[in-house]
């Protein structure tokens, strides 16, 4: 049983790393991607409105959302893991 409770607080805590790495990494794509569209030409307004307001937008979209599944499917695997090798 203590051997469940280890692998489970271990797990959560390499999520939640991995899920830091990727919520940066996926934010500098994003910035990177608005200066880039600001810098090609044909926007109003400053480059940092513009930008501040693609990064909200960012915040509130579906790609931000998606990256929860970096603890919903390794913990579905790993349950789905544990009862077939221990219950079939």
């Amino acid at each position: 049983m203590i051997g469940i409770v280890r692998l489970a607080v271990f797990g959560f805590v390499a999520l939640t790393l991995l899920y830091f790495l990727i919520s940066t990494y996926s934010r500098s794509v994003r910035r990177e991607w608005l200066e880039k569209t600001f810098d090609a030409g044909g926007i109003e307004g400053t480059r940092e409105a513009y930008i501040e307001a693609g990064m909200q937008a960012y915040q509130h979209g579906l790609r931000r959302r998606l990256l929860w599944l970096v603890y919903i499917l390794p913990t579905a695997v790993v349950a789905a893991t544990i009862y077939f090798v221990n219950f079939q």
